[in-house]
């Protein structure tokens, strides 16, 4: 029997490749004859990285950069991805970011957020770092920003020229912020820059446009710390800018607000292309390829419920196999409302680690045990 293990991080209690050794554990418990391939998987969110480097065989790069204020530096990894799969992208090697890393929201305190004085410069240092390395292509998750500055300041670190009201060129080593947006006139195609040849893919899993009642300053902007005028102040920002440097199209592509506006950067500044996370990570790790023949697929995550249909790593998982004719078991932390729809995508079985009259930080402490315990269960059940 040959099973692929490819779930989600259970978030707060254990990574996904964390998941995928007790899932093995329990496994071997019950048939040690198994052949298993552990293919650790993510959304495009917290926890990307770790999962496609470890299911790719690749390695964790780590850089001093810009976090989100101006002043602060931050320790940022990403990863530089391995063989296995198509992590190669035809012969060049493949790096992943989380821009989060660098540019999060979580690196600031409360009293630090407000999305006027926040950058996504340290996100372009991480790009420049992946170019660096040679890498032909980059996976960029653009959740959990601080930032609402429409991707200039990850331009500007990039090498990417920008004039300013009065023609006179952005420093490129004073980060650009939202509070800038208005001087902005034109930004210039980069001059020689690495990135240049490098194909960029965006993990979006949103749909939100730049600018607008939907867009990123009104919806996002209040989590970073706007204030209600500085919502207003961000959103009419955001739209002129797209006016003045004839981006309007791209500024109204669905996910062109992401990440206080990155996604529309990456689209108007470097060509990138968005996609939904579990896409691209189903891509990177040739998770299609690794299904082939396989008997059973085991997935999960933390919580199964009905916002796993929204590009949630167990949904994408259950469709492929759906596709493939291969059997879907999702070993899930808990259900919610809506779980069972996921039988219609492709799971043919749900088990939750989450027994009746046990509390939630009951089954996160044992967490590894439990998940080992359903693991071997849904092995025993296929030999009954």
């Amino acid at each position: 029997m040959r099973v692929v293990v490819a779930p989600d991080k259970f978030k707060g209690c254990l990574t996904a490749p964390q998941v995928c050794e007790a899932i093995a554990r329990g496994i071997r418990l019950v048939e040690p004859s198994v052949e298993l391939d552990l293919c650790p998987m993510a959304d495009g969110g917290e926890g990307t990285v770790a999962a496609l480097v470890a299911a790719t065989g690749g390695r964790i790069e780590i850089r001093r950069v810009t976090g989100p204020l101006p002043e602060i530096r931050v320790n940022a990894a990403f990863g530089v991805l391995g063989s296995t799969g198509l992590a190669t992208g035809g012969g060049g090697k493949t790096a992943v970011i989380e821009m989060a890393a660098a540019s999060g929201l979580a690196l600031l305190r409360p009293e630090d957020r407000n999305p006027l004085n926040t950058t996504t410069f340290g996100t372009g240092e991480l790009l420049m770092a992946a170019a660096s390395l040679g890498v032909s292509q980059i996976f960029l998750g653009i959740g959990g920003s601080a930032t609402t500055d429409a991707g200039i300041g990850c331009a500007q670190a990039c090498g990417l020229p920008i004039i300013l009201e009065g023609g006179r060129p952005a420093s490129p080593t004073e980060p650009l912020c939202g509070r800038d947006l208005p001087s902005i006139l034109r930004v210039k195609p980069s001059r020689g820059s690495p990135i240049e040849r490098v194909k960029i893919t965006v993990a979006c899993d949103v749909t939100n446009p730049l600018f607008g009642p939907n867009g990123a300053a009104h919806v996002f902007g209040p989590q970073k710390g706007a204030t209600p005028a500085q919502v207003r102040q961000l959103d009419d920002s955001l739209r002129a800018l797209a006016e003045r440097l004839g981006r309007t199209s791209q500024a109204t592509n669905p996910g062109a607000g992401a990440a206080g506006g990155l996604g529309f950067g990456m689209l108007a500044f470097f060509n990138a292309t968005l996609k939904p996370g579990v896409d691209i990570v189903i891509e990177a790790t040739g998770l299609r390829q690794r299904l082939a023949g396989a008997d059973l697929c085991i997935t999960g995550e933390g919580k199964l419920d009905a916002q796993s249909l929204s590009g949630k790593t167990p949904i994408g998982v259950a469709r492929l196999c759906k596709e493939l004719g291969v059997r879907c078991v999702a070993i899930v932390g808990a259900t919610g409302d809506g779980a069972g729809a996921a039988l219609a995508e492709g799971v043919t079985a749900i088990h939750s680690i989450q027994r009746p009259g046990m509390s939630v930080e009951e089954s996160m402490r044992g967490a590894q045990t439990l998940i080992a315990e359903a693991a071997a269960e849904t092995i025993r059940s296929l030999a009954r």
